[in-house]
């Protein structure tokens, strides 16, 4: 029999580009100090010869039926995932830590069990017991789920292919291990080959997996980015794990679309799901005060009014301070120059700080002009009045661009008691909608005269 032989590779932690020496900025994904050095066997192997089932079939001879879908019997989860739950599927679930990845995964278990179907939840974090405890503050569960505290994969393995669930849940994917790899949990090379076995078993076997992964401080799953090209769906938690909300969003999705959205609270009982999102970001909104514009944005097929809120102030140094929180500092900088330009005002002598209140990050070029007027209010200390809202993009001569989704954004304005929309000019028209004002503006100097 051959020996082993085993060799030092440098693996990048961000993109799993493979290198035979050190290097200090990978040359796959431009990151600097991503390399981690791990010993990798390489075993010998025999080639086998091609199994009879293994010869190309004819398109024409492949059945067209649609997926197989579960529903989780959560609304908001069932959107993200594009209708439910689809069989063989592998999803990933990625998160910041205590941000309510596991909660979610075991509310689905608690609906799903009372629906007939073979559930096993695999835990290398929390003891059985731990998680009964946290089970008993959600509800009631059938002897439908079964719970598995391991992190060797190989018996992980074993167990699936002699239960045979429906579906099963491994949390997390940086605590498993397989003893093929020469390296410890959460390296690049284990997590890379525990994800390969788990996606064998769920095409080979039918079986859905839902993988939990950790995140790092930027903001990415903790290991490869092959991580995320090898699994169908990717489901990112967003918000702040101290505030009571939560947003589900999805990055990549094989069987949906992307564009979609869901919104939760944390209670004591677990996640609930935020039917009105709008009404749940408005909450709270300053009452005459400056600086303060409520926009409407589009997330997938949903219409979202968000408080957009900017305080101007003046500048203590020579080069004025830029901060945005919740959409891209870059396009903070671009509508400051426009609204200097165009209107001139002297925003190169003033700070500005820009927030999106709530938490969530949004950058539809939609919310342009309201981080115009709200930018404008709190220059010349000016409050807009609390029953108009405005969307529309803004160009680089001043103009304000047509935005899709019109008559959404306006009815959902509409239901949340506003009276003025803000919008450009251009999407007037064939737009027929009573009981509120549209005003249509051509630039930001008219949006600016309409309040």
């Amino acid at each position: 029999m051959a020996a082993k032989t085993k060799k030092s590779v440098f693996f990048c932690q961000n993109c799993g580009y493979e290198s035979a020496k050190w290097a200090g900025q990978c040359p796959a994904c431009k990151e600097w100090n991503t390399f981690v050095e791990e010993v990798v066997d390489k075993k010998s192997v025999n080639v086998r010869k091609a199994a009879e089932g293994s010869s190309p079939t004819p398109l024409s001879h492949i059945s067209s039926s649609d997926e197989e879908r579960v529903k989780t019997h959560i609304e908001e989860l069932d959107r993200v995932l594009g209708g439910g739950i689809v069989k063989g599927s592998m999803v990933l679930v990625g998160g910041d830590p205590g941000i309510g990845k596991s909660t979610l995964l075991l509310q689905v278990f608690r609906n799903l069990s009372h629906d007939d179907l073979k559930l096993l939840y695999v835990s290398g974090e929390e003891s059985l017991q731990q998680i009964k405890m946290r089970a008993n503050r959600m509800g009631e569960f059938t002897d439908n789920l079964s719970l598995l505290c391991e992190t060797n994969l190989e018996t992980v393995r074993g167990v699936i292919e002699r239960e045979k669930p429906d579906i099963c849940v491994i949390d997390s994917i940086q605590t498993m291990f397989s003893e093929n790899v020469d390296s410890a949990p959460g390296s690049v090379s284990q997590v890379r080959e525990s994800t390969n076995i788990l996606m064998q078993i769920a095409k080979g076997m039918g079986i859905t997996v839902f993988v939990v992964g950790h995140v790092t401080k930027e903001g990415t799953v903790a290991g490869p980015r092959v991580l995320e090209h090898m699994v169908d769906t990717v489901l990112y938690f967003e918000g702040d794990r101290h505030a009571s909300y939560r947003i589900l969003r999805g990055v990549k999705n094989r069987f949906g679309s992307t564009d979609e959205i869901g919104v939760f609270e944390m209670r004591q009982d677990g996640l609930s799901e935020v039917k009105n999102p709008s009404e749940f970001m408005l909450d709270g909104r300053p009452k005459g005060e400056s600086g303060s514009v409520v926009a409407c944005s589009i997330e997938g097929t949903r219409p979202i009014l968000i408080e957009i809120q900017a305080l101007v102030s003046r500048t203590a140094f020579g080069m004025p301070r830029r901060t945005a929180a919740g959409t891209d500092q870059n396009r903070l900088n671009l509508l400051i120059a426009v609204l200097e330009k165009r209107m001139h005002l002297p925003m190169s002598d003033y700070d500005a700080y820009l927030n999106i209140a709530g938490g969530i990050k949004m950058n539809e070029p939609a919310i342009d002009l309201a981080i115009i007027i709200a930018l404008y209010s709190s220059l010349k200390d000016v409050t807009v009045p609390e029953d108009i809202i405005c969307f529309g993009e803004v160009g680089l001569s001043g103009e304000v661009r047509a935005v899709s989704l019109s008559e959404q954004r306006v009815n959902e304005a509409k239901k949340l008691g506003f009276k003025k929309v803000i919008m450009p000019k251009v999407s007037l028209k064939g737009l027929d909608v009573k009981g509120i004002e549209l005003v249509g503006v051509d630039s930001i100097k008219e949006a600016i005269a309409a309040l």
